[in-house]
């Protein structure tokens, strides 16, 4: 069962942008929180940002402060990742994720995310 789809993914050179999109059921979309995850090659899935149901609570990593935006529209049951000044050192798979219940971990955390999407490939050259 597929209910989060990441599209947006693509080879683009650093200092360039791109906008990852993750269509959910409304199901899946009114979950406790959604998140990007990445994972390069090697190594182990991380959260780059995430974004709770309730009271607008926002979490982004150090490594893309001030230059990734989470989103959510409602209306669409879609989250997004507005990605800008891309760095090679972001290529990774990035996924989207949504934690349906409340396990106890905090929205920063892996283990908080039931519901997995497919992944999209984002490559930065140099």
């Amino acid at each position: 069962q597929v209910q989060l789809v990441e599209s947006g993914g693509g080879l683009v050179q650093a200092g360039g942008s791109l906008r990852l999109s993750c269509a959910a059921s409304e199901r899946t979309f009114n979950s406790y929180a959604l998140g990007w995850f990445r994972q390069a090659p090697g190594k182990e899935r991380e959260v780059v940002a995430a974004v709770s149901w309730s009271g607008g609570s926002t979490y982004y990593a150090d490594s893309v402060k001030g230059r990734f935006t989470i989103s959510r529209d409602n209306a669409k049951t879609t989250v997004y990742l507005q990605m800008n000044s891309l760095k090679p050192e972001d290529t990774a798979i990035y996924y989207c994720a949504a934690a349906t219940r409340n396990t106890g971990a905090t929205m920063t955390s892996r283990r908080l995310y039931d519901d997995w999407g497919q992944g999209t490939q984002v490559t930065v050259s140099s």
